[in-house]
């Protein structure tokens, strides 16, 4: 799906869930978050041809194929926890969109740890010659 499409898909369900709104909220809602899922599925279809790209030129860099599930998981983690953040302030859930939102960054920082551990692993050998 290109851009114009999902811009107009996403035009399409804001009008939908903004006319709903005036009579059943929980509808809304539900449209809101079909139409974002929808949107989110179609554009990760979409990029794999990029990320197949990416894993590519990282494997003949010669780096480890650890390092760019590490860096696909912790942007999937990103997509997900914003797209559940705005889900739950369009419900009205300011608290539970900060926990989400939080939950997502701490779920990065213990995914990030392994690079964290080798990079001190190797600053440690430069140190020591």
């Amino acid at each position: 799906m290109n851009i114009i499409g999902i811009a107009g898909a996403a035009i399409c369900a804001a009008v939908i869930a903004a006319m709903l709104r005036r009579y059943h909220q929980e509808y809304a809602i539900l449209v809101s978050i079909t139409a974002g899922t929808v949107i989110l599925f179609s554009v990760f279809f979409s990029i794999s041809p990029a990320i197949h790209q990416i894993s590519t030129l990282l494997s003949s860099a010669g780096l480890s194929s650890e390092y760019a599930l590490i860096l696909f998981k912790t942007i999937g983690i990103c997509f997900l926890a914003q797209f559940a953040s705005d889900a739950c302030r369009d419900a009205g859930e300011n608290a539970l969109a900060s926990n989400v939102e939080l939950a997502g960054k701490l779920t990065i920082i213990a995914l990030a740890l392994p690079l964290f551990e080798k990079i001190a692993q190797t600053a440690e050998g430069l140190i020591k010659g």
